[in-house]
């Protein structure tokens, strides 16, 4: 098995690129097949400028896959990665078609990049499950150890059971058990989990770990993500980190301003008619106002009305603010299929417009649930450096369920981390969310926030975080 490791990366690298290559072929195939010979001869480049355009659609080919984690074929699920894989085959042959049309200098057929869609998912999709399935046969999944704090491992545990493809936590210990006990168990293990440990009793186990070459994955405190942003200093010997603690810098909200507000405009023109379809469904299911307003917190802390779709019953906080149940009955057939498909967000477009919102950002809180999550977690607030957003780190990579402090976690991971690259990155992994039905999975009954009671004695160690 240890051999087999240094191998693993190799697998699914030469996996990629097979994929990669077939791709080539394919569109190398159709466009000297199908589209060059429909070509005006002025338009028809050399034998070079065929293997640019050949060169070019393997790049967006790349490009997508690559944003969409499709060449994470060790990594993720089995249907994250076919569900990558469409889509970034839809994204780039819509691009490969425009690119073509744009060689042609003239609208070209549409059906030759339709048939080619259709055979590089038969082909591609089968490839995917069989390098998983040899993938899994030689690398099964890791023993594993979780070394706990104070703070209950299970939910964790819960988590990482739910994927058995991967990881297999065989045993748990406490930190308490004191330092020569823990390393007489780690030895015994392929990984180790440091869940929720503070720094000083973590940093022992970390360097053992890290001289005994043992895989560690570790929760991260906020100060952890804070340092994952620093910026490193080198003005003399001695390696100096710089926090800058301010959020975005003025240069970076003006291009992400700019950005929101080009894009907020083509947006809204472009889904109106769907904008105008829906609004007719919410009215003719029971009459009652299509749109459902509410104040909400943005950077700094103001306040805005966001603006969204009624998905529910126009009684459905008569017993005050609480948010969406599994199974919630308060919600409406026409708000059900809104929320599956996140479309009940779209008139946000006009709160990015208006500049209370931006495209990337922290899902904006209403203020009372928020003051009761910073009751909790003191930290909460920090997520309030940026303008709340209507997609998001979090809304990618966490749940409408997920826990305050994981949410704040997710939050400040963006908010450290910016750039110009992330927000498109995350903007186009919003449309691969909506075929995911977990990320809108609401809170269990009984619940009025996302806070559940484990994370009440959070309030009393927050400063150590």
């Amino acid at each position: 098995m240890k051999k087999r490791e240094q191998y693993k990366h190799l697998l699914n690298l030469a996996a990629n690129c097979m994929m990669l290559a077939l791709e080539a072929v394919m569109f190398g195939y159709t466009w000297y097949m199908v589209y060059y010979p429909l070509l005006k001869p002025e338009n028809r480049p050399w034998n070079r400028g065929n293997w640019a355009v050949i060169g070019m659609y393997v790049l967006i080919v790349y490009f997508f896959t690559g944003t969409f984690g499709g060449y994470k074929i060790g990594y993720l699920r089995i249907t994250d990665i076919c569900l990558s894989q469409a889509l970034s085959i839809f994204c780039a042959n819509a691009v490969g078609y425009f690119q073509v049309c744009l060689v042609a200098n003239d609208y070209m057929p549409i059906h030759p990049m339709l048939v080619l869609t259709g055979a590089e998912l038969l082909v591609l999709l089968p490839g995917v499950y069989l390098v998983r399935f040899i993938y899994t046969r030689l690398y099964p999944p890791r023993t594993m150890i979780v070394i706990y704090g104070d703070h209950s491992p299970d939910e964790l545990i819960r988590k990482i059971n739910s994927r058995k493809d991967k990881y297999n936590v065989c045993a748990t210990a406490s930190v308490h058990l004191g330092y020569k006990a823990l390393y007489r168990k780690v030895l015994q293990y392929e990984a180790v989990v440091l869940c929720d440990l503070p720094t000083e009793l973590r940093n022992p186990i970390l360097k053992f770990c890290y001289d005994q070459n043992k895989r560690t994955y570790i929760t991260p405190k906020i100060s952890d993500i804070i340092l994952n942003g620093t910026e490193r200093v080198h003005l003399f010997d001695s390696p100096l980190l710089l926090a800058r603690n301010r959020g975005l810098t003025i240069e970076q909200r003006f291009v992400k301003r700019s950005m929101d507000l080009v894009l907020s405009v083509i947006a809204i023109v472009l889904a109106s008619p769907v904008l105008l379809v829906i609004a007719a469904c919410i009215k003719g299911y029971d009459r009652g106002p299509v749109f459902y307003t509410q104040e909400r917190l943005t950077r700094d802390g103001a306040s805005f009305k966001i603006i969204k779709f009624r998905s529910m019953r126009t009684d459905s906080e008569k017993g005050g603010a609480q948010l969406a149940q599994k199974d919630d009955d308060r919600i409406t057939p026409v708000g059900r299929l809104l929320r599956r498909t996140h479309f009940d967000e779209l008139p946000q477009l006009f709160n990015i417009f208006r500049g209370e919102m931006s495209f990337v950002g922290p899902r904006p809180e209403r203020e009372l649930i928020a003051k009761e999550y910073e009751a909790i977690i003191p930290e909460f607030s920090f997520r309030l450096k940026v303008k709340a957003g209507l997609t998001g780190y979090a809304q990618i990579y966490g749940k409408y369920n997920t826990t305050p402090y994981d949410k704040l976690k997710l939050d400040l991971t963006y908010i450290e981390n910016y750039s110009l690259w992330l927000d498109i990155r995350l903007m186009l992994m919003t449309f691969k969310i909506i075929f995911q039905k977990e990320n809108t999975e609401g809170v269990d009954k009984g619940q009025v926030t996302a806070a559940r009671k484990e994370t009440a004695s959070r309030k009393e160690t927050a400063s150590r975080k």
